[in-house]
Formats: structure tokens, C-alpha cells, sequence
């Protein structure tokens, strides 16, 4: 299926940060990779989710796929982006603070200070996604924020990560938090265990993915947008 390519936000230095979208009608769906640069096992998947989208798109959901959300620090494999600024630290929670604890995880002068998250929340205010799914790589673990535990589930079962709603530590300005708890948009932010190879990757988890999408188009009491 040809997706329709927009222009989901920009970078601080101008990079266009791109989205994929597949619309077969039905609810809304966010698929994020590359939130940290660093990360590169979640920017693996979320390319390879985009290949088997454009080869078969079977599901009748409204999907939007950003394989390289913080496209500066893919580009340059560190966490924050050009500014130094770590995007899933940076969005407008009621628990955001300015306080750095730890350089690796700087919030930025001020909540929704970056241009990649400025275009995230007019995507997630407008569409209102019923679920968000954000690639990322640490421990193998399912954090989820909101009701999205059938699809996480799913994942469980594929890969044998187990299921958390808290992370394990203070996560101010996160996307989980943003979307998921102080907003209606369930939100997984699914940990693919670091330092896997691209073939293991591939191997395992993007089709886990491909298997929990059935379960969000199945989930039929959500109105569509």
C-alpha cells in the first residue's frame, strides 16, 4: 500500500521529521521510533513495520508510522536531540520540571521547548490516537500507560517481556504520562532489549507488532475519527 508521506514536525536545525500514514478507516494509531537516537534496535523495527505496511496494510485502522521521531540524534546516534535536549523529557506534563538530575536526561528550558514535540502534540490533540506505541531499547519491558493491556498482552506473549505500568524510576515530561495517563490515548512504550542484532530485531518484534495491530482493529466500542 502507498502511504501518504507528510511532514509530522522539523528538527531544530530544519531536518524534516517524516510520517507514513496507512488510512483504511477505523481508530486511531501512533507508531514512533527513534525518540532517542541512541536507540537504534526501535528505529530497525519501526523501518521494517514501514516495509511490511507498504508491501500489505490488511488492518482497517487509521495508522500514522514516524520511524525517526528525533531524526538529529539518529543521525548522530545520541540520545537528545541537537540542542541536548531529551525529547521524552520535554513534553507539557503536570509533572514536568526544569530540575537536570542527570545530563542524559535534560528536559530542555521549558516544557514543549522542541520543535519534534511541538509537531507530536498537535498530532496527538487533533487525532486523538487511540493508541500510541513509542520504539525504544533498555531492558526488555512493556510499559503501559492507559488501557492498552490487550495489546500489550499480545507482545508479552511474543516476546516474553513482561508487562509494567511503572518503569522503575521518575520519568517527568515523558510521552507515556502526556498520552497515556493525562490524556485518552493508551500508550505502550515498548523497550526492545539493547544490543540485540538487526536480524534478532527483525526477527521477533516487529511481527509482534504486525499480531497486537489485530487486536486494536478488533477493538470495535472505540468510535473512529
Amino acid at each position: 500500500m502507498r502511504p501518504n508521506v507528510n511532514l509530522f514536525a522539523s528538527s531544530p536545525r530544519g531536518l524534516p521529521v517524516l510520517s507514513y500514514q496507512f488510512f483504511q478507516g477505523g481508530p486511531q494509531v501512533l507508531i514512533l521510533g527513534g525518540v532517542h537516537g541512541d536507540e537504534i534496535e526501535g528505529v530497525w523495527a519501526a523501518q521494517a513495520l514501514l516495509y511490511s505496511f507498504m508491501q500489505n496494510f490488511p488492518y482497517r485502522l487509521n495508522l500514522t508510522l514516524v520511524p525517526e521521531f528525533n531524526i538529529e540524534g539518529v543521525l548522530e546516534r545520541q540520545r537528545s536531540n541537537s540542542r541536548g535536549v531529551d525529547l521524552n523529557r520535554n513534553l507539557p506534563t503536570r509533572d514536568w520540571t526544569a530540575e537536570v538530575l542527570n545530563p542524559r536526561y535534560n528536559p530542555g528550558p521549558s516544557s514543549l521547548s522542541e520543535p519534534e514535540n511541538m509537531g507530536l502534540v498537535q498530532y496527538i490533540e487533533q487525532s486523538q490516537p487511540r493508541l500510541i506505541v513509542s520504539l525504544h531499547s533498555w531492558k526488555p519491558v512493556l510499559n503501559v500507560n492507559g488501557d492498552c493491556r490487550p495489546e500489550a498482552e499480545v507482545l508479552a506473549k511474543l516476546t516474553g517481556y513482561s508487562i509494567e505500568e511503572s518503569i522503575g524510576y521518575p520519568t517527568p515530561g515523558c510521552l507515556g504520562s502526556y498520552a497515556g495517563l493525562e490524556r485518552k490515548s493508551p500508550t505502550i512504550t515498548y523497550e526492545i532489549e539493547r544490543g540485540l542484532s538487526a536480524s534478532e530485531v527483525l526477527r521477533v518484534h516487529p511481527p509482534a507488532i504486525l499480531e497486537m495491530l489485530k487486536i486494536t482493529e478488533k477493538r470495535n466500542s472505540w468510535t473512529t475519527n
